[in-house]
């Protein structure tokens, strides 16, 4: 890939990423923290997909990007991407936020596609996001892919956009609707 097209990556990763720390409830975080992905056209490996480096924390109750955007800087988030990238080439950006039953409901509300996985019937020998984000994906990628988590797996929701912007606009708006109505998202 061109080096320009991979400046226009990490460019667009971090204005969304720059939205998020100013706007998004720091209640959305989940205890492993927050990343944001964006994989260049036809990535198909790691060394394709941007993401933050150390991820979005919460330091001294505010949101924190630990560390820059780079190529290779997420795993987890990156084999979202880069799954649901083999059912549809556009889908290209992920973000993960903290699971709860009303960061479900506010997204069902919101009229998301949202897809769950249960980590518990995980074929042995394969990984959890490969898997899970798969078995989601048979119809199309959805909008959310979520799961409530396993014996030391802290359950999460994944937002999957064709772009960050998308992400960050989506997780800007439960932002919103967790205000307005006065909802935590960890009840």
């Amino acid at each position: 890939m061109s080096r320009e097209l991979r400046e226009e990556v990490l460019a667009g990763l971090s204005a969304a990423v720059e939205q998020l720390t100013r706007f998004m409830d720091p209640g959305l975080i989940p205890e492993v923290g927050t990343n944001l992905a964006f994989a260049l056209p036809g990535a198909r490996t790691n060394d394709d997909v941007a993401a933050v480096q150390g991820r979005v924390v919460l330091l001294e109750g505010r949101i924190h990007p630990v560390g820059q955007v780079a190529f290779r800087a997420s795993d987890h988030v990156a084999r979202v991407v880069l799954t649901a990238m083999k059912f549809d080439p556009a889908m290209r950006s992920a973000g993960n936020i903290r699971y709860s039953p009303q960061i479900i409901e506010i997204l069902e509300g919101m009229l998301l596609e949202i897809c769950s996985f249960d980590r518990e019937r995980e074929p042995p020998g394969i990984r959890t996001m490969d898997w899970g984000v798969a078995s989601c994906c048979r119809s199309g990628v959805p909008d959310v892919i979520f799961d409530r988590g396993a014996v030391g797996k802290e359950p999460m929701v994944r937002i999957l956009c064709e772009n960050p912007s998308d992400v960050a606009a989506i997780i800007m708006k439960v932002s919103t609707r967790m205000r307005t109505t006065g909802r935590s998202a960890s009840t």
